[in-house]
């Protein structure tokens, strides 16, 4: 058995779920052929605890490293901090400085909080906008990770959170307390959202989107949006934990949204480059409520996220790295077409350029995703049916990628031809959405 192998089985022994994160979970791809484990990784490429070598164009440390792994720039940056002590009695100054570069990133944003992580980011911005509007009600789309308040709609029993990326969520262990606090809209229906303001009069305290996240804004949309909070009271929040770093360097909503601007947005997983480190920045009547609840943690103080954040934006924006993202993606995408058009797979694409993904039309999708995986890793590449992008990513990189996932197109359309996809797999179809492992 593979040293991958066995660390899973232990790891199913003493972790619940075996991973930290329910996207890095192989099962997720497909269980017994996804590596699972790294020993090192630099650049675009992973070395697993095996010894193998891969290309990655999976899901880039699930979109926390922009600009690759091991960035020199970065890495140097919180190797002189953590020669410097990472920690002490008194503040790092990183964290003024990198407040200042954020709201110079976002003019209409005055004041910062720190996080270290996105779920907790989301939930000081959720937390925040209740207290500055004394109203406890949410009306949210798209996904915005695992903390009560945003289980809280499913409470009600009937899967509200389905169709915001992850289905099958179960609400156990969220207060019961907390149903009718959490309404879901979807992106591009103004209509809904002013239906849950019509039915929470004078309860709602904040609306909850990303800018993006498989199709762009239709005309008109986060305008209403912007105009119902502003005619209710209520806080607008972006959650940029996905989009943002992927358009700007910064929000996806300074490209997107026409001068639409939110009271909060809130950053994460590409902020650090891979290190810990999220903030929410937002206008000072919004961020100051957080004095008047108590919002505070001891390692919201460490030096090492502040500096990895500002040798992150430093870099991306003096490399423009956003414009290589559209410029890879948009072949990414156009390489899946064309392969699923030669071989006679139904491919559908969709989703930002820089955190692309597709599907293929017809029955046992799962059994087909993990073929592809299957087939791709073959070819000494990680790839799954999405693709987040890295500026460590080239253009040989994604001519090699794409080349491969022309031959396993061709491979898997033979075995979907004949009936024989999961005769051929070395490895359990991936998961579809959150299940129990056991």
């Amino acid at each position: 058995m593979s040293r991958s192998r066995q660390l899973q089985d232990r790891a199913r022994a003493r972790i619940p779920g075996m991973t930290q994160l329910l996207s890095k979970r192989p099962d997720m791809f497909s269980y017994g052929v996804w590596p699972g484990y790294y020993e090192s990784a630099k650049g675009a490429r992973i070395r697993d605890v095996d010894g193998r070598e891969y290309l990655d164009m999976s899901i880039a440390g699930i979109g926390a490293c922009v600009l690759g792994y091991a960035d020199d720039e970065v890495d140097d940056a919180v190797r002189a901090a953590i020669s410097k002590g990472v920690a002490s009695s008194l503040n790092c100054p990183e964290e003024v400085e990198l407040a200042e570069l954020l709201c110079s990133l976002h003019p209409w944003a005055t004041m910062v909080r720190y996080t270290r992580s996105g779920g907790e980011a989301m939930a000081m911005a959720v937390r925040l906008a209740r207290a500055h509007t004394r109203r406890d009600v949410v009306a949210f789309c798209g996904y915005h990770g695992w903390m009560d308040w945003y289980l809280a709609a499913n409470l009600a029993g009937d899967s509200a959170l389905d169709g915001h990326l992850i289905p099958g969520l179960d609400p156990a262990g969220v207060p019961r307390g907390l149903a009718g606090t959490a309404f879901p809209f979807r992106y591009n229906h103004p209509e809904e959202l002013e239906q849950i303001a019509a039915d929470n009069p004078d309860r709602l305290a904040c609306i909850v989107m990303e800018p993006i996240r498989s199709c762009p804004p239709a005309p008109g949309f986060v305008e209403a949006v912007r105009a119902l909070a502003d005619r209710t009271g209520a806080v607008l929040i972006m959650d940029e934990i996905s989009a943002g770093l992927r358009y700007t360097t910064g929000g996806a909503h300074l490209v997107l949204h026409n001068g639409v601007t939110p009271d909060m947005a809130v950053f994460s997983k590409a902020l650090g480059n891979g290190y810990a480190m999220s903030a929410v920045v937002g206008r000072s009547d919004v961020m100051q409520a957080a004095q008047d609840t108590f919002i505070s943690s001891t390692n919201w103080t460490e030096r090492i996220g502040p500096v990895a954040a500002l040798a992150t934006l430093r870099k991306h924006q003096r490399l423009a790295v956003h414009e290589q993202f559209a410029r890879h993606g948009r072949a990414i995408k156009q390489g899946w077409l064309d392969a699923g058009a030669r071989h006679g797979l139904p491919v559908q694409v969709d989703g930002m350029e820089a955190m692309a993904h597709f599907s293929i039309d017809g029955p046992d999708f799962a059994a087909s995703k993990a073929y592809f995986v299957q087939l791709m890793k073959e070819q000494g590449i990680l790839a799954s049916n999405l693709c987040y992008l890295m500026a460590a990513h080239t253009d040989a990189d994604v001519e090699q990628y794409l080349g491969a996932v022309d031959r396993s197109f061709k491979t898997l359309a033979e075995a979907r031809e004949s009936g024989t996809v999961r005769d051929r797999l070395e490895g359990e179809p991936s998961a579809a959405g959150f299940r129990r492992l056991a």
